[in-house]
């Protein structure tokens, strides 16, 4: 059991930033992908949807025999984490989360940027998280409607994704932010393009390696670290896996077969 594979899964090719976390932490665990690509972005659909969405994706994985599953999108976790949790009491689940407790150590003017999806921003999750960690900062939130699909699209770079993130950041500089959370899995590849946005001095956070130390506790305290050999990452996209095989050597440096997912 404990070489079996790990199973990932996002709304789209973001989740990629946090399995590159878990490759370069747990070099000797077998990785498998899916990419829900066909219902990106998750930010604008019902809890309901995603919830369904996140049980058909969870039970394939387990079909695929994953030993642990990674919710690798801040907003299936907040909608379906709770669900899987309750479904799969024997499986090592792993949400995420928008890093508020680490920026709110890590402000010195006492006020945080976030951005993130609508979803996110708008979940109860988020709110009780702000509830918790946020009673002695300022957090001004912006979402960004159309950036997941510029991820999605390898365009991560590109004068319109340069355009659309210079509009979002502009206020929360203004605001006074000294640290800015990113709240979504695809945002951690257009970091390049947001250090040009923003001084030195503003921190950039997220969450991708705090999640793959919280897998490795949880592999540990089940048994089931992987000893090698490792087996070859495999894809998954509900969407067109041709354009996922387009853009992955952009985000993972890699060539890869992705497999169309029918579920």
């Amino acid at each position: 059991m404990s070489q079996a594979p790990i199973g990932v899964f996002d709304s789209g090719v973001g989740g990629l930033s946090v399995l590159r976390e878990i490759r370069a932490r747990l070099p000797e665990e077998s990785l498998l992908y899916v990419a829900d690509s066909g219902h990106v972005p998750y930010g604008e659909k019902s809890a309901e949807f995603i919830r369904e969405r996140s049980q058909r994706i969870a039970e394939y994985l387990r079909e695929q025999g994953a030993k642990a599953l990674v919710l690798a999108c801040n907003t299936a976790t907040a909608a379906a984490v709770a669900d899987l949790r309750a479904r799969y009491p024997e499986l090592p689940i792993v949400g995420m989360e928008p890093a508020v407790k680490p920026a709110a150590a890590a402000t010195r003017s006492g006020v945080v940027g976030v951005l993130a999806t609508t979803g996110t921003l708008k979940s109860a999750k988020f709110a009780a998280l702000l509830d918790r960690f946020a009673n002695d900062i300022r957090v001004v939130t912006q979402p960004c409607p159309g950036l997941v699909e510029q991820v999605e699209a390898g365009e991560l770079d590109s004068p319109h994704t340069r355009e659309l993130l210079r509009g979002w950041v502009k206020p929360l500089l203004e605001e006074g932010c000294d640290t800015l959370i990113l709240g979504c899995t695809h945002y951690p590849f257009i970091k390049p393009l947001l250090r040009e946005l923003v001084p030195e001095t503003v921190r950039l956070v997220d969450t991708g390696a705090a999640v793959a130390k919280q897998l490795q506790a949880l592999l540990d305290q089940h048994g089931l670290r992987a000893q090698g050999p490792v087996q070859e990452t495999r894809y998954w996209s509900s969407g067109d896996p041709q354009a996922m095989e387009r853009v992955l050597p952009k985000l993972m440096f890699e060539l890869a077969r992705v497999q169309p997912l029918f579920v």
